[in-house]
């Protein structure tokens, strides 16, 4: 971990024109032995590591940033219901991690009500917006995992006249993507993967995707996998095709016996219905019998 302050250190001290105001979550929590107690930042970086409510003031930029840290991995009490702005600066901000019941839930109406020019939010790692121009998730720079879907960034503020315009600014420079890719009967397993780069390269070379193959295929046919991670980009390929099934002609081939009967019963309801997801099923299981 000291290694890593060091890093971060000589990255924030790059910043000229900057102030770095920070408090600590669930995941960096403040134990014992953090090197966040001891730590001598050499750049602007100001922390905030009480676990009641702190402030930093910077008069002249007419602001004051106010923050609280985690002392533990879970803290279940509302710390910031009554956390208001304290009227130190003309700009005050608010900086508040948590939300969800173990990790400082909070009203997002009430926080709306303590009187601060802004409010960053941590600990989602998606960005939201909680309060036009007011109250934000910036959400992780980076996703974290494979379900840490959709674009990745930070929050941009400019306070003018004691008003905040905010935007969402993508900064990450690729997206885990979970796409389906439909298949139809008559496709060969070289047109389904055609299908996919063709996909993939609509969305984004860069990008990182996990696949799902969705549809009908004819009986005979598997998809072409070879090849298919041309860019080295897909992380996952899952097969959920179903086998296309001509019901007429099955029908007609077996009209005096169980199948026939089965398909007479069932065959005009329309595709998507719950009776013709029973007929999809039966057949299956039918021939499945029938076969073994």
């Amino acid at each position: 971990m000291l290694r890593e302050l060091k890093e971060l250190d000589y990255l924030f001290s790059g910043l000229d024109h900057t102030r770095v105001v920070f408090v600590a979550g669930n995941h960096d929590y403040l134990k014992p032995a953090s090197y966040y107690r001891t730590y001598r930042w050499q750049a602007r970086v100001f922390p905030l590591l009480g676990e009641k409510l702190e402030h930093v003031e910077f008069p002249e930029l007419r602001t004051c940033v106010y923050g609280l840290s985690y002392g533990k991995r879970e803290i279940t009490e509302r710390l910031y219901d009554e956390a208001w702005a304290q009227k130190r600066q003309p700009v005050e901000i608010l900086l508040a991690h948590g939300g969800d019941a173990k990790h400082i839930p909070f009203d997002r109406n009430r926080l709306a009500e303590l009187g601060y020019t802004y409010v960053a939010l941590g600990h989602i790692h998606r960005p939201e917006e909680v309060v036009k121009n007011r109250i934000y998730y910036a959400g992780s720079l980076e996703p974290t995992d494979v379900n840490d879907t959709g674009k990745h960034g930070f929050i941009r503020g400019l306070v003018k006249d004691g008003r905040v315009q905010a935007e969402f600014v993508p900064f990450a420079s690729r997206e885990y993507i979970h796409m389906d890719v439909m298949t139809e009967p008559g496709m060969t397993g070289r047109a389904v993967r055609e299908k996919v780069l063709r996909q993939i390269e609509e969305r984004g070379t860069e990008n990182l995707y996990r696949i799902t193959l969705k549809g009908f295929r004819d009986a005979d046919m598997e998809p072409d996998t070879s090849g298919m991670d041309k860019y080295g980009n897909i992380i996952g390929l899952l097969d959920c095709t179903r086998q296309a099934y001509d019901f007429e002609k099955l029908w007609k081939q077996n009209r005096d016996s169980l199948l026939g009967r089965y398909i007479e019963a069932l065959r005009d309801y329309p595709e998507g219905s719950i009776e013709y997801q029973a007929l999809y099923d039966g057949v299956r299981a039918i021939l499945e019998t029938k076969r073994g």
